[in-house]
Order: C-alpha cells, then structure tokens, then sequence
C-alpha cells in the first residue's frame, strides 16, 4: 500500500528535484505567521453591515493603517484612507470632487504609496505565491514590483516612484487604487469563520450568501435558521411553512420571491379564497428588521394565516412518524375544543383568542386539504428547483457542519444539552441512546441525507425531517430550548404558555469553567488555549453581561448583529479575531448606511476586549494547517528517498 502511494504521489512530484522543491517550499511556511482568522455569528439577514465587517477586518484595516501612517498625518486623512479601502470605488468619486488636477495628481502620489505600504504590511505573512493569487491579472507585474520594494535599495528608488508616476500620468491611478483596496481587504483576513444563522430577520440574507459564494476561505457552523432553510431546499413541507412564514411575519417575502425568484402566487390564491371572511385578528401585525410593527396588508394576513395552518399540519405529520423525537406535546390542533374555544396543554385547559381554522378536518386536523395538498405541491416545486437556492445551499453543505474543532477552538451555534446536573443529556432520536459529539455526529449524519440521498427515498425524508428536528426540537444542539411555543404565541394570551425554557447549558456556561473544560474534552480538546466560540443567544451588554464566560473558556459572540436585537443588547454585535499574537473581541456600534459609511466616514467598531495575549508568537506550524503541511513534508521525504534509493523510479 506504502509503494502505491508513493507512486500516485509521484505523478504530481515526477522527479527527485520537483519532491526537494515542494520540501522546501512546505517546510518555509510553516515558519510564517499564523493568519488572522475572523469570526461572526447571527447575522440575519443584515447584508450592509456584515459587508461592512468584512470589508473593515473588525478594525483590523484600521490598526493597519494606523501601523504604516502613524503620526505622519492627521487623523482626517487616515479616517479617509480607511474609507477609501473600504469603498474604493464609491470613495474615490466624493475625493475627486473639488480638487484641481494638480490637487488629485498629488494625492494620487502620495496615496498609492501608501496603500502600498498597507499591502506589504497585510501581505507580509503570506508567501509570495499566495499573495499573487490575489492579485488581479491586468495589474499583477505593476503590483508585485511596487509591494516588493525594499527600502534598502537605493538603486531601485527612481525606479518605484517612475511607475507610481506613470500610473497617475496615464490615467489608470484609479483601477491600481481600487486593486490595491481590494487586496488588503483580501489580505487582512486569512480565513472567515460564521458561527451560525445567515438566514431570517433582515433583508438581505441571499446576499451574504453570494458574498460567501465567492469569498477566498470560509466555513460556516449551522445555526438553526440555516438548517430550516436547508430543509425547505431539500423539499421539507414543515421547514418550508416555517420558512415562509417567518418571512411574512417579518415583512421579507422578497427574499423568497425576488432573491430566490419561487412563486408564491399559489399561495396567495388559494389564501384570499380560503381565508376571504375568516378571522384574522391574530394574523395582523409584522415587524420588519428593525424591530418595528406595521399593520400588514389584508393579503399579507391571509397569506400568514394560510401558512401557519399549513405549518401546523406538516408538523404534526412529522411528529407522527418520527415518535422518536418525543415531541407529542407539540400536537395541538387535535386537542382543541372548538365549543368552548379551548385548547389543552400539559394536562390544563386554556382559552384561545380565535379558533377559526376553515381548512382543519377534526377528524383528523392534520391531514392537508386538497387545496392545500396542491399548494404544498407547488411550494416544494419552487424551493427545490431554485437555482440561487440551489447554489447557496451547496454551499452551505459543502463548507458547513453543526460543529468544528479549528486551530484548538470548539465552535457550534446553540449548545451542547446538559441536564439539570450538568451530564450530558442523552438522546433517544433516531433510535438509540445519544449525546454529546455523537449527538452532534449523528443529526449532522441524517442532516446530509436530506441532501445527498435520492429524491423520494427514505432516507431524504428522515434527513428533512432532522433537520426540521434541529429547527426546533427539545434536545436539539442547534435550538437550545424545551419547545418552540408559536402556537401559545398566537392563540393564547396566558404568557405562562409562552415559556421556552433555556437548556441547563446556557446556566452552567455562565461562570462554571469545569463543564466547559469537560465539553471541550469531549470534542478531543484539552489545550489550555482551547476556547467554546458560542452564537445564538444574544449577550445584552447594556445590562452589564459580558461574551467572556466560564474563566474565559467560551465566548458568546451573539451581540445582536441584526437591528431588531440592539435595543435589547445596547450594542450592535460582537465579532471575533484571532492572529499570531492573541485573541480579541470586538464590540460593533450600530451601522446606519453604506452610504453614510462612505460620505461622513463613520466605522462601526466601538471597543475592544482582550481575549488572550499569547505567550509567544503563533506560527503556521502551530496551526490544523501546519499538522497537515508537515505530514505532507514526512509523505514527500519519503517519496525523495524512494527516488534516491531507486526504489521508484
């Protein structure tokens, strides 16, 4: 087995020379710097702003620029500079605007050097390969000469500053600047990290999706509002309804229609015919992204109504032929008495504001009626033959898990279900006695049948239906909570029905760093430098709480990045960075515009929490890279001595 893969190693390294090359190659990088790694979580929807992050690193575009300029300018100009990087091209049409051609020709040469001096200092822990990659075909023999320029080299002085002149004299300045922005923005973050819940609330979540699509390195953990999307693409009637009818209530039918271009036309018929004289009054409010309510229009509330019973039906038969999830409290509509306009939970009687349900057959309330089978029909048509949807859900399988272990770091979005004593809780979904990894392992397991295995098959509906599991179900990682109670929410104005009771995790992670240090060791981690990186629930920091829990072994970095969420966090979300020298989180003022980032040259990052301050320096060789890097440098020696040996020729 040894000599057949040397031989299929030698097909990409045919010679002895091509094997000592790559040696030495690996062997350099493993002695650069660690990369900066960047986190975020939550976003719903909120595409300006996560734009925004991605394009400033978390104020590390600004610490760089601080770095190169220091005192040598004001700090007007830096502010500009940073805007400038950020929207080059949208910037650069405000600075020309007034100035002379002898104004613009000077500030052309004395901002080209400095963005080349804020490339060389974002590139410097890259090898020379990587950063040519990034470079842009057009301008990559202008860029490499200006960004390997040394100081020392008094000989190539005239040199350098002749092709600055000559940029400016020929009228490309502009191109060569918006290149050289885009690569720092490129440079400044080595690998992207999102913690969980691209989907819901705001507007633009197929946006960040296309944003991801196409960024250099990225992989993204689940959060419950991705996989109930994921299930609604994989053809799931619950995790559909649930979909849409999350995006009525909060004023978002455009991403559907629009972003995703399905029809929801169906749907509205058949809801202004079925619901034209029925009781809306609990079908009437939505709230848009910034936590605003609205009256909604008389198709919005029919539509709502439609799409709720269809999600109540759905559910139900999932539940029925999954007893394995132990969610029968959750069937409701068989337990309604339509005389007294009662319902029944957890063995007590409770009023309902309405129980005006025209398509619910009470002999059996969860069957679908025949119009209703047909629109299903046709939702399922539309969500699994999507293609935006398509691409932006292989992404999500392609570069997503619940879970990851990275670089020594644990990170998922809800939790790891803990009972009242702090044990794991076990599990007895999908037919057996779970918890912990193997909990995780195992839904993350179905969850991908729902994707990859044959339409029609048993083991897609299952998968769909796991992944519903994971929207909502009482153990699941990804929810975090006992139930999920929308039913109590619309029809019942008890409030004690309302309680979604938190996971004995969310407890225990506040202060007890012996649980965490037992989670991470469950997921294989036992360095003192291993860190839970935690989403889901948002840290409210205006009530005094903080993202560094349990003695600094978990970091909740939900600070409420979606607009609707900062008023009750004071803040506008936290995001993570971690590079060669230590960890920081970053706490975000709220983000107004892209047009008011740009014209008043305003920044959301508003402060900074250390984390850690490393001992010493991180390397790549310190890294998961490194471990894989040197284990391709034993298969190469031993491939070099192959060759040496005469072993293989």
């Amino acid at each position: 087995m040894e000599n057949k893969y040397l031989r299929i190693l030698s097909r990409q390294f045919p010679t002895e020379q091509a094997a000592a090359s790559e040696i030495i190659n690996l062997s350099s990088i493993l002695s650069l710097p660690k990369g900066t790694e960047h986190f975020l979580t939550d976003i719903h929807g909120e595409a300006e702003q996560f734009q925004h992050v991605l394009k400033n690193g978390s104020g590390t575009v600004r610490r760089k620029v601080e770095a190169v300029i220091g005192e040598k300018k004001p700090v007007a100009y830096k502010r500009e500079l940073t805007t400038l990087i950020y929207y080059p091209k949208e910037k650069l049409e405000l600075i020309k605007e007034g100035k002379s051609e002898e104004e613009l020709t000077g500030w052309y040469m004395e901002t080209l050097q400095y963005l080349v001096d804020v490339v060389k200092r974002v590139s410097s822990k890259y090898t020379r390969s990587k950063v040519r990659r990034a470079i842009p075909d057009e301008y990559r023999y202008i860029v490499e000469e200006l960004i390997t320029e040394k100081e020392e080299i008094y000989d190539k002085e005239r040199y350098y500053k002749e092709i600055i002149k000559t940029i400016v004299e020929i009228g490309v300045a502009d191109s060569v600047i918006i290149t050289l922005c885009n690569l720092i923005q490129r440079m400044v973050v080595d690998h992207l990290h999102i913690v969980g819940d691209i989907y819901d609330r705001g507007p633009g979540p197929h946006l960040i999706m296309d944003t991801l699509c196409d960024y250099h390195s990225v992989d993204i953990v689940w959060g419950n509002h991705d996989v109930v999307w994921m299930g609604a693409a994989c053809g799931n009637a619950a995790c559909i309804a649930n979909v849409i009818r999350m995006s009525v209530r909060y004023g978002n039918l455009s991403v559907i229609e629009d972003g995703y271009g399905i029809n929801l036309i169906p749907l509205a018929a058949f809801a202004m015919k079925q619901y034209e004289k029925s009781d809306l009054s609990c079908f009437h409010i939505k709230e848009n992204n910034r936590g605003e309510f609205f009256d909604m229009t008389q198709v919005e509330s029919q539509m709502y109504k439609a799409i709720t019973m269809i999600q109540f039906k759905a559910e139900g038969q999932v539940i029925r032929r999954n007893p394995d999830f132990e969610m029968e409290d959750r069937l409701l509509l068989d337990r309604i008495d339509y005389d007294k306009k009662t319902v029944r939970i957890d063995g007590k009687d409770y009023a309902m504001t309405e129980c005006d349900f025209p398509t619910v057959m009470q002999e059996d309330p969860y069957a679908f009626t025949a119009e209703e089978e047909q629109v299903v029909k046709q939702l399922i048509y539309g969500f699994t033959n999507s293609e935006k949807l398509k691409k932006h859900v292989r992404l999500l399988y392609e570069k997503g898990t619940l879970y990851k272990v990275y670089n020594g770091n644990l990170m998922y979005h809800g939790c790891i279900p803990l009972n009242d004593d702090a044990t794991f809780t076990h599990s007895p979904v999908c037919g057996g006695d779970h918890y912990g990894r193997e909990l995780y392992d195992l839904l993350e397991s179905h969850a991908r049948k729902a994707y990859y295995s044959p339409a029609g098959s048993k083991e897609r509906e299952k998968g769909g239906d796991i992944l519903w599991y994971l929207w909502c179900g009482p153990k699941s990682p990804s929810y975090g909570r006992s139930r999920m109670t929308t039913f109590e929410r619309l029809f019942i104005k008890e409030s004690e029905t309302h309680e979604e009771k938190k996971d004995a995790y969310y407890r225990y992670i506040e202060n007890d760093e012996e649980v965490a240090c037992r989670i991470l060791k469950e997921f294989g981690l036992t360095g003192e430098h291993s860190h839970i990186i935690n989403g889901h629930v948002p840290v409210e920091a205006k009530k005094g709480q903080t993202p560094i829990r349990a003695g600094g072994r978990v970091l909740m970095i939900d600070g409420g990045f979606s607009k609707a969420y900062h008023a009750k966090t004071g803040i506008a979300g936290y995001t993570l960075a971690i590079d060669s020298h230590g960890m920081w989180i970053v706490e975000h003022e709220a983000f107004e515009s892209k047009e008011e980032a740009i014209r008043r040259e305003t920044d959301i990052v508003s402060d900074t929490l250390t984390v850690e301050n490393f001992e010493r320096r991180i390397y790549v060789e310190d890294t998961d890279t490194g471990k894989r890097l040197i284990e391709e440098i034993r298969d190469l020696k031993e491939l070099l001595n192959a060759y040496r040996t005469g072993a293989l020729e």
